[in-house]
């Protein structure tokens, strides 16, 4: 993790929810929500909330969207549906309600996952932007690729000593008009 210009800045913790979707999960199998949360409480993240949603456009519109309402909810984490069988519906769901595209996180996922994955990364539609000072991160369900997305990118950009630059120094300038 580079701290470069960030050494002197404190931790700041902020609230992420874990949704995951699935159509076959469930709180006792659901081993990629698991890890997620694991991983963000390590960190000193605060969980605000968790849930499991059928792949459903209308269903993951109205978590979402409602967690991007919320003032108390800093980031939302996303497993599932972002594959490219009829079933994956996690895109089409969320980004109409991103005002930002974060396309970096995209190609710099499926970057770390060639590594791990090889060619079968293509498949992935992972996503990241922002809504109403939210962050959001869409990823795929295994629980290999969150490992991949927290240890390798949302683990660094989530912290605010990590410098040059991170996403949590930019969340109170992100409904800058």
């Amino acid at each position: 993790m580079s701290r470069k210009g960030c050494a002197d800045k404190p931790f700041r913790p902020i609230r992420i929810a874990v949704l995951t979707v699935s159509d076959s999960r469930t709180r006792e199998n659901d081993t990629s929500g698991d890890t997620l949360q694991e991983r963000l409480e390590t960190a000193g993240h605060e969980l605000a909330e968790r849930m499991i949603v059928k792949d459903d456009i209308f269903q993951l519109r109205a978590v979402v969207s409602r967690w991007i309402a919320d003032e108390a909810v800093d980031c939302v984490l996303i497993t599932g549906g972002t594959g490219i069988t009829g079933r994956d519906n996690t895109p089409e769901a969320i980004r109409p309600l991103l005002i930002r595209d974060i396309p970096g996180f995209g190609e710099l996922f499926r970057h770390y996952s060639l590594e791990e994955i090889g060619t079968s990364t293509v498949q992935s539609r992972a996503f990241a932007g922002t809504a109403n000072a939210t962050l959001v991160f869409a990823l795929p369900g295994s629980t290999g690729a969150c490992r991949t997305a927290w240890d390798r990118i949302l683990g660094d950009q989530l912290d605010s000593r990590t410098g040059p630059c991170n996403f949590i120094s930019l969340i109170p300038r992100l409904n800058e008009v």
